[in-house]
């Protein structure tokens, strides 16, 4: 082959690549991004997903927390106006906005958040909706027999899978509901009871669980039963997670942008799902 063909050849190559990623960075590549961190490609990356959903929260000073005081600070350093560009110093709560739970949050030596293996963190999703009783029950919980339906109508629950818990709370985010605190400051919101969480690790190869509320736990909870069931076995959590209702049962993959600073018990996530 001439000097020539071989160049033509090679630039036909680039450029066509060079399509492939601007049309789906992430959808092209998954695959062999899947096989490079050595995962079983999940099913929606296998498949070539679609559409990307976003699960995160924008958070702010005025996002609800769980002891109902600001979990995020900006303070500018320097401004586009004085300066010709912006930087802020941040403080933030490490469990604010939609965030990562990491063992070490609910253990004394489990994985801090920078630890936690990176194929945990790219996972089959398995959405179980109780919505219909969450939305006459505020304290309503996922159980054992919610996860045993769930499996009925989809089958296995996949390995290094991540479960959530559909509540519709997520709709409540920006109103005094989210907290749903009562009289006496106790909050009212859905959870995972600590059985579901003691069965999910008995009964499955499950590393994520996640919730469209403030906790793992139900409001009430006052043990925090399910946190301390489920942390310390170095599976990870996440909480205030979005858009729950805009997914399938089964089928999407849920890709976790979890903070890594060092020795961290959790932290704010930018969080997607492949469909």
């Amino acid at each position: 082959m001439c000097d020539h063909c071989v160049t033509e050849s090679v630039r036909q190559r680039m450029l066509s690549r060079r399509d492939i990623f601007r049309a789906a960075p992430a959808l092209a590549a998954a695959p062999a991004f899947a096989a490079a961190i050595g995962l079983a490609a999940p099913a929606a990356l296998a498949q070539g997903a679609t559409t990307v959903e976003d699960m995160t929260h924008t958070y702010d000073a005025d996002f609800p927390t769980y002891f109902g005081k600001p979990g995020y600070k900006a303070t500018p350093v320097y401004t586009y106006a004085e300066h010709k560009f912006n930087l802020s110093l941040i403080e933030v709560n490490e469990h604010t906005g939609t965030h990562v739970d990491a063992p070490l949050h609910f253990s004394a030596d489990g994985q801090s958040v920078d630890a936690i293996p990176l194929q945990h963190l790219i996972a089959p999703l398995c959405v179980v909706d109780i919505r219909a009783r969450a939305a006459t029950d505020a304290d309503a919980q996922v159980t054992p027999d919610d996860i045993k339906a769930w499996i009925a109508a989809n089958g296995p629950i996949p390995a290094r899978a991540c479960v959530a818990m559909l509540s519709g709370w997520g709709a409540h985010v920006a109103t005094e509901k989210f907290r749903n605190a009562d009289a006496a400051g106790v909050m009212h919101f859905p959870g995972f009871h600590a059985e579901a969480a003691q069965m999910l690790i008995d009964e499955t190869a499950a590393v994520g669980m996640a919730v469209d509320t403030l906790s793992l736990d139900h409001g009430p909870s006052a043990d925090f039963a399910t946190h301390y069931a489920w942390l310390p076995t170095n599976r990870y959590g996440i909480e205030c997670l979005a858009n729950l209702d805009r997914l399938p049962a089964s089928g999407a993959t849920l890709v976790v942008g979890a903070p890594k600073h060092r020795g961290g018990s959790g932290g704010p996530a930018r969080i997607f799902a492949l469909v």
